[in-house]
């Protein structure tokens, strides 16, 4: 079957095959082409070149002095026809023609038309040579004609000379062996390239056939798009090669192909995750929006390094789930503990009123019932709205099981409805967690352990201060302490440790406050948000409000 037929019909060979059959059919048509136009245009040059050299066999004739002479005088007797065809015999023309100014041939290969007139007019009268083809009574020649002048300088009549046209021809197909020779072995080396070319291609494809990197390509785009995991590829030089409509939503890439990293992402956590610089599994990265888990997996094949693959998995859910079973959990400890308390006191109580003690038993009874009744009014003095009291309370009785004292500032003051009220939820509460894990893990100071708590609004800003009595925070730590996956402590249970404070950091940070902490033992958080409230947020508008989390330090 012929190349281009089997082309033409969808040949299924390898691919490397397939790629040299067409290589070769352009370079031989490409080889063809270029042929043909050769020797067109070696004709036409060789036209212009006889054409030149009739011109000159011309004006040889022309220059003649006999030829002058004879048509100047307008005595022929045969000298003209005698010195033409010595010219024409010398030079290889085929023929010479001298003509009057009335057109009369004084000269011919053929003598029998010596007399006789040319159908055409004297061309020359200008006195400027002329060249082209013509078609006479000895075939087809290349045909030049220059004026002739006698011995004066007054025109008196033509010559025509042309050469055969069989000798542009013949020297025509002297040459063309020879160019075909050129395009033969341009076309062995193109074919030779095709064959290392195709050779090339086949291992950068890892030997696979178009319709497999086709069918591969149908199959990677049904699964990246379908999938619910974010997807980033990236090329040997670190530019994004693929990246998946579930990795631009999470990750905010836009148009990310073909650039790097460092010209769509800002430097940070999630980019040092992305690029490798953080190694491990299952990195954590806390963004404005969501709770990553990032992996990143260099790709190999047949020891050619091409790239990396990162995986983006949204855990923002699962970790709230996580921590909010964290927090029941510990809040279910504590009401086990008040309730084993509980039942002492009713035991006591009890025991007073069966040996009738009655007034002992009342006394008890009152000052158990007060002590959380205090609790209450302590912080509702302060404290004007209820989330916060609640929650102020609810972390005071749990750090109470653990051993801590939460103390609220005598300094405090927060209305009814203080700005920033729903951040504030999530710092105070991010900040007591974190503190009262501080305490409770370090040794008992001489006072014992405790956490005090400072929430101040003033004109132009809200401040809360949290200071604890643990082993604070290592020196040169104040900047990386708010990183997300920063901790000093192991995991504990569900909880993943190091996102406590980064969420602090971003919440205050994305509304125009900012958050400190002093260096050396026992730690000092202090954040200060503007009024007024730039952006009031509605409850569980931010996936942040709901994440209870532990401490990080």
């Amino acid at each position: 079957m012929p190349i281009r037929t089997w082309i033409t019909r969808g040949g299924r060979g390898k691919l490397s095959a397939r790629i040299l059959a067409n290589q070769l059919f352009i370079l031989g048509l490409t080889g063809v082409i270029g042929f043909v136009l050769f020797a067109f245009a070696q004709r036409g040059e060789l036209d212009r070149s006889y054409e030149q050299r009739a011109l000159a066999i011309a004006r040889t004739a022309a220059a003649e002095p006999q030829i002058r002479q004879a048509m100047a005088d307008g005595t022929d007797h045969g000298v003209v026809q005698t010195a033409a065809e010595r010219i024409r015999k010398a030079s290889g023309a085929s023929y010479i023609v001298v003509l009057d100014m009335h057109g009369i041939r004084h000269s011919h290969p053929m003598p029998q038309l010596i007399g006789e007139p040319v159908n055409e007019p004297i061309e020359v009268l200008d006195g400027r040579p002329r060249v082209g083809s013509d078609q006479g009574a000895t075939g087809r020649s290349a045909n030049a004609k220059t004026p002739l002048y006698g011995p004066s300088g007054k025109l008196v009549g033509e010559v025509s000379a042309g050469l055969p046209e069989r000798y542009v021809l013949g020297e025509l197909w002297r040459e063309l062996p020879t160019f075909g020779l050129y395009a033969a072995i341009a076309t062995a080396l193109g074919s030779a390239a095709a064959y290392v070319l195709a050779r090339r291609l086949k291992r950068t494809t890892f030997g696979l056939e178009l319709e497999e990197i086709a069918g591969l390509f149908q199959d990677r785009e049904a699964m990246l798009h379908g999938i619910r995991e974010g997807v980033v590829a990236f090329d040997p030089d670190g530019r994004v090669t693929v990246v998946n409509d579930e990795a631009r939503r999470l990750l905010g890439l836009g148009t990310a192909l073909g650039s790097t990293l460092e010209e769509v992402l800002p430097d940070g956590r999630l980019r040092r995750a992305l690029d490798g610089t953080l190694s491990g599994t299952d990195v954590s990265v806390l963004t404005d929006e969501h709770c990553l888990v990032v992996n990143r997996m260099p790709v190999t094949l047949r020891g050619r390094e091409l790239g990396a693959v990162v995986t983006v998995r949204d855990r923002t859910e699962l970790i709230g789930l996580l921590r909010e079973l964290d927090s029941v959990r510990g809040l279910t400890d504590a009401l086990r503990a008040q309730q084993h308390e509980f039942t002492n006191r009713m035991h006591t109580l009890a025991g007073l009123l069966d040996i009738g003690d009655h007034d002992a038993a009342y006394e008890f009874a009152v000052g158990s019932a007060g002590a959380g009744q205090a609790l209450s009014e302590s912080v509702r003095g302060r404290i004007g709205n209820p989330l916060m009291v609640g929650l102020i309370v609810a972390k005071t009785t749990v750090a109470a099981e653990r051993g801590v004292r939460i103390v609220l500032d005598d300094d405090s003051a927060l209305g009814q409805d203080p700005p920033h009220l729903h951040r504030l939820l999530t710092i105070v509460g991010n900040l007591l967690d974190n503190a009262v894990d501080a305490a409770a893990d370090g040794p008992p100071p001489t006072g014992g352990r405790q956490v005090r708590l400072t929430l101040a609004e003033g004109p132009g800003q809200v401040t809360v201060r949290v200071a604890d009595t643990g082993p604070g925070v290592p020196p040169g730590a104040a900047e990386a302490i708010f990183e997300d996956g920063w901790s000093t402590r192991p995991e504990r249970g569900t909880a993943r440790r190091g996102l406590g404070l980064a969420l602090v950091h971003r919440l205050v940070q994305r509304h125009g406050g900012t958050v400190t902490v002093s260096e050396g033992r026992c730690a000092v958080f202090t954040v200060v948000l503007p009024l007024p409230d730039p952006a009031p947020a509605p409850q569980g508008a931010l996936f942040t409000t709901a994440l209870p989390v532990g401490g990080d330090r």
